[in-house]
């Protein structure tokens, strides 16, 4: 409901619109003086503002309503003004407007006229409103080249399932998964599920905002709040507004930030720094995060009931070594994007190199594969990018992690390894590996390792 604070000093005027508004479903608040005014506008947000020009008894220039008008403008640029009074005067009209109110009514109002006028501006004021949270929005999202979900995978299906059966609700999702896995690419997902898909999607980097600077960032700042605060600021809750808030890395809110998190969660109320008026935000939060939140719970580091309010739902990412099925695809993903971002004729890999993409274990998961990719297509010297173009680098036994894989691939890394110990030759190859040269054959066969390789 649109909320609407009526301001003046006489009882019967207060209840008579208070009448007349409750029915059209407007929420009233009212007060009877400006200082009354000004303290509701420092602690709450409304849709509208109708108030009296004249206060003290025996006035009727409207001084006093008059003067608080650019008050009222620093307090809520957006909010509209419409001033009411019994002694109207075309000039007493012109100057109201003059110093910011939006209209003017008469005493004794017309209803359908007061209606119409209220209609109109809460709409304004409401679409202002959305338009400031967009173009902050805009500022930070950028929707081009955004990857898309790749899970061709046995160990993707499970996720999918689950993205199926929360992505249309409202509940608040956990992605975990080791850096790099593509938790930011499920968020998306599970926002473009859901009914807040045509609203914004905005997404805080955790990590990358220091404890000073993350309060203003996520709730705003209001002008003044501290030394380079120059102008008010739309924090990441009121960009959301109606969509979707994605707090990446979440194990990184600083521990007294951390009530703060958990109370605009529970209530979808918040204030900006430097201010007491309280704000609210209606966003679905997806957070991520590669730490195990339990154990930091133990630790004291992260609030229980904070982590209970985040993971109604939990989804685990599977790194890429567990999902080697997805490898291809998103490589040739990958090197689309990157041939058109450079400008560049690549437009496949060769047998070798695809190869050497499916057995690489991928430590830094698909962060790391798209990097890979990337310098491929730079290193090209013609439309196919090969083995030695892509430069994979030698991962350390410790950076291999074969407690991860199934025996076939650690049976793979170890007949390689043999290999390149033995400079290719399959007789010392199959001697070192306890193996005939006809079995080390079938294995080769098997895992695709060229013979000689």
């Amino acid at each position: 409901m649109a909320r609407i604070l009526i301001a003046d000093d006489q009882p019967d005027v207060l209840k008579a619109l208070r009448m007349l508004l409750k029915p059209e479903g407007y929420q009233v608040k009212e007060v009877a003086s400006p200082a009354g005014i000004v303290a509701e506008l420092e602690s709450d947000e409304f849709d509208a503002l109708l108030m009296d020009l004249n206060y003290a008894r025996d006035t009727t220039s409207g001084r006093e309503g008059l003067d608080l008008l650019p008050r009222i403008a620093e307090l809520d640029g957006v909010l509209p003004v419409i001033v009411m009074t019994a002694y109207g005067s075309v000039e007493v009209a012109v100057e109201a407007m003059r110093r910011g109110a939006r209209d003017f009514v008469e005493k004794p109002w017309d209803n359908e006229r007061l209606l119409s006028i209220l209609r109109t501006q809460v709409e304004l004021a409401q679409a202002l409103r959305k338009g400031q949270r967009l173009e902050a929005a805009h500022r930070l999202l950028r929707d081009e080249g955004r990857p898309k979900l790749i899970a061709e995978s046995k160990t993707m299906q499970p996720v999918l399932r689950m993205i199926a059966s929360v992505g249309a609700s409202e509940a608040n999702v956990l992605i975990t998964g080791e850096n790099g896995t593509g938790k930011s690419v499920i968020a998306y997902a599970l926002h473009a599920m859901s009914p807040r898909a045509p609203k914004p999607m905005v997404t805080v980097n955790v990590p990358g905002l220091s404890e000073g600077v993350f309060e203003s960032e996520v709730f705003g700042h209001v002008k003044g709040a501290f030394t380079d605060a120059r102008a008010d600021r739309v924090g990441r809750f009121e960009m959301a507004d109606g969509g979707t808030l994605f707090l990446d890395e979440i194990a990184n809110v600083p521990m007294k930030l951390q009530p703060k998190l958990l109370r605009v969660l529970e209530t979808g109320e918040f204030e900006r720094v430097g201010s007491s008026k309280t704000r609210r935000s209606d966003v679905r939060v997806l957070s991520a995060t590669n730490a195990d939140l339990y154990r930091e719970v133990d630790a004291g580091r992260f609030r229980q009931d904070l982590l209970y309010r985040l993971n109604t739902v939990e989804i685990p990412l599977p790194p890429l070594r567990d999902r080697r099925d997805d490898v291809p695809p998103l490589a040739i993903q990958f090197l689309s994007s990157h041939a058109q971002r450079y400008r560049k004729k690549v437009t496949r890999f060769d047998a070798r190199a695809m190869q050497a993409l499916m057995d690489y274990p991928w430590p830094g998961n698909i962060r790391e594969l798209d990097h890979v990719v990337e310098r491929g297509v730079l290193m090209a010297r013609d439309e196919v990018i090969r083995t030695d173009e892509l430069a994979l680098r030698t991962v350390p036994e410790s950076g291999r992690r074969l407690e991860g894989m199934t025996l076939d691939e650690v049976e793979a890394v170890l007949i390689r390894k043999a290999l390149d110990r033995y400079d290719g030759n399959v007789k010392e190859t199959a001697k070192a590996l306890g193996l005939s040269r006809s079995g080390l054959y079938r294995r080769l066969g098997k895992h695709g390792l060229a013979r000689g390789e």
